[in-house]
């Protein structure tokens, strides 16, 4: 098997969530291709200092979001899975339809009808019935929803750390996860005895 990753980036807030994930991947030498959506481009404007071009640099392959010719559309090209990050409503609502618009939701696609791992690090609070059926929905698939919920057991002293732990937390569900994690039980609230 290939260890070749797909990357998504939607409009949610939370872009530093792809950017991060795509320098873990470079360090853990596991093959990232990259799709931002347009709503992606604008919100990582908003959110950081990085430019498109410099988020493209980091994946091993990035695609037009509108190419559905592009090789994560078919499911004769193999990857361990694809990981969401951040993933919005919109995104995680067209999967849960079936029906794909773009070469993100395609790619997904094909993660869920090939029985790949698919994680979507969904973003959005509160939630409605909707959000929450479609999100059951994805479930029922077997995709794997996990929000970047902060782990404060690690006392992170930043939001790097709260950002790198929730990436590591998505990267043990392919058993990728770096070295460096803070783990309950292993390096942190051990009992004393």
């Amino acid at each position: 098997m290939t260890n070749r990753m797909i990357v998504g980036m939607t409009g949610a807030s939370g872009a530093i969530y792809g950017i991060r994930l795509l320098q873990v991947l470079k360090t853990l030498d596991v093959e990232a291709h990259l799709v931002m959506s347009q709503s992606a481009e604008v919100t990582l404007a908003h959110e950081t200092v990085m430019k498109v071009s410099e988020v493209r640099q980091l994946a091993d392959q990035w695609y037009k979001i509108d190419d559905i010719a592009a090789a994560p559309a078919s499911g004769s090209y193999q990857t361990v899975g694809m990981i969401i990050a951040p993933c919005s409503m919109r995104t995680a609502g067209e999967l849960a339809s079936g029906i794909t618009s773009n070469l993100l939701t395609r790619s997904a696609d094909v993660a869920i009808k090939e029985r790949r791992r698919l994680v979507l690090m969904v973003r959005e609070t509160p939630l409605h019935s909707v959000h929450l059926g479609n999100l059951k929905t994805l479930s029922d698939l077997g995709v794997v929803i996990a929000p970047p919920v902060p782990a404060f057991y690690t006392r992170p002293k930043g939001v790097d750390e709260i950002v790198d732990h929730s990436i590591a937390r998505v990267l043990d569900l392919f058993g990728l996860a770096p070295n460096n994690v803070l783990r309950w039980g292993e390096n942190i609230g051990k009992i004393k005895g």
